[in-house]
């Protein structure tokens, strides 16, 4: 069985926690100066761990084994949050390379770029997978300040590179590790979640048009506040939505935005982000069609709300073979110390699902914080979760070739 160094594993993190580093976090946005230099940063230890380091045309980073045998890719990404967390992205390209050192065979790291969405949806998981063609990176800018991806990429030196793609037949599976953003295992005193499927996340637009004016002149019987129409259907929404919701399904309304949003103006526009989130087919439209519905009814007032859909994802059953691998070797590491768990976040790992075998492993987050610079996992945590990850990797490599 291959042995971690624990040492190693976390002294990688702090070192690769200081590109960024911002209060107890990191600020590591896509193609940021300290992102771009974590990617060779990167590369260089994969090329000490005797893999082939490359830097792709997406900007994804690829640590590539040498030599004839099965293979299993793992990894996950480099860049953050903005003001956000140290291990988000971070432990996953770690545990991966502990474990191509620890294994020293069969083992292919890969950092995806911008898992976070700076400048676009998954691009370097869907770049990998066949699923990002050239006319979409024309269009991608960052959604900070709009600077297009194709000059991120130019300065970054990465401009006409090629871009890299799944070998067919080459990979036995994919296996990411990523801490939970979440307190399912910190609240059950568990050291190591074994992921299930991940989430599907379907987006809106809301929108109610109403008219503006002055808010002191206007009576309350005649104004068509959209502001107040848009809340309205908020509150309806979370009122009615436990009736169709799953034991899992989350709802959030991320932004709300008033026009002209001055105090003494009643609001002629006001849009709302909404999204919904679950594994269960079933239930996302359950959820689709009541949220359908309540904008039909809200309809019937004084401001006229339309709903727009502005991403719709689709869950990712983990593939049962390969949980299977990774709830042996946490029972060998954590006896009765794990379960089995959906992801309510979405990770790389649900695009390689549609191209390969895939799991994931989660380690706990002390009191559940994740995207916030005071997200943080105990080191014993950080060290079990390397133990595990590496023993499962190693028992895909070493098991008969079966069915995905």
């Amino acid at each position: 069985m291959a042995t971690i160094d624990p040492d190693r594993v976390l002294a990688d993190l702090r070192e690769l926690a200081r590109f960024g580093a911002y209060e107890t976090g990191v600020h590591r946005p896509t193609f940021s100066p300290d992102d771009v230099a974590a990617r060779h940063w990167f590369v260089g230890k994969l090329e000490e761990a005797g893999l082939e380091g490359v830097i792709d045309g997406i900007g994804s980073v690829f640590g590539l084994s040498r030599g004839d045998g099965p293979k299993v890719l793992t990894g996950s990404h480099l860049e953050s949050q903005n003001h956000a967390g140290w291990l988000d992205g971070a432990l996953g390209m770690v545990y991966g390379l502990e474990a191509a050192r620890a294994i020293g065979r069969g083992v292919d790291v890969a950092g995806f770029c911008d898992e976070e969405g700076h400048f676009g949806s998954f691009i370097g998981s869907r770049s990998f997978t066949g699923l990002l063609e050239e006319e979409e990176i024309d269009g991608l800018r960052n959604r900070y300040d709009g600077r297009p991806l194709r000059d991120a990429l130019a300065a970054a030196g990465l401009a006409g590179r090629p871009r890299m793609r799944v070998e067919p037949g080459r990979y036995r599976g994919f296996v990411e590790a990523h801490i939970e953003q979440g307190d399912t295992l910190e609240s059950e005193a568990l050291g190591i979640g074994v992921v299930s499927a991940i989430v599907a996340i379907w987006q809106y637009r809301i929108v109610a048009e109403g008219e503006q004016n002055h808010a002191g002149t206007t009576s309350m019987a005649r104004r068509r506040d959209a502001g107040l129409a848009i809340t309205r259907l908020l509150g309806e929404i979370d009122r009615r939505f436990p009736e169709f919701a799953g034991p899992r399904t989350v709802w959030t309304c991320g932004r709300v935005t008033f026009e002209p949003g001055a105090p003494s103006i009643i609001p002629g526009r006001a849009e709302a982000l909404f999204q919904f989130r679950d594994t269960d087919p079933a239930v996302l439209d359950r959820l689709d069609g009541e949220l359908r519905r309540l904008v039909e009814e809200a309809n019937r007032g004084h401001c006229p709300v339309t709903l727009d859909m502005i991403g719709q994802s689709r869950p990712a059953k983990m593939n049962d073979r390969l949980c299977g691998l990774v709830a042996e070797a946490a029972e060998a590491h954590a006896p009765g110390g794990w379960t089995r768990m959906p992801s309510g976040a979405g990770h790389d790992a649900q695009y390689l699902a549609r191209v390969m075998p895939a799991a994931m492993l989660f380690v706990p987050s002390i009191g559940g914080i994740s995207h916030h610079w005071t997200e943080n996992t105990s080191d014993e945590d950080i060290v079990l979760g390397a133990r595990v990850y590496c023993d499962a990797i190693e028992r895909i490599l070493d098991e008969d070739a079966g069915e995905p």
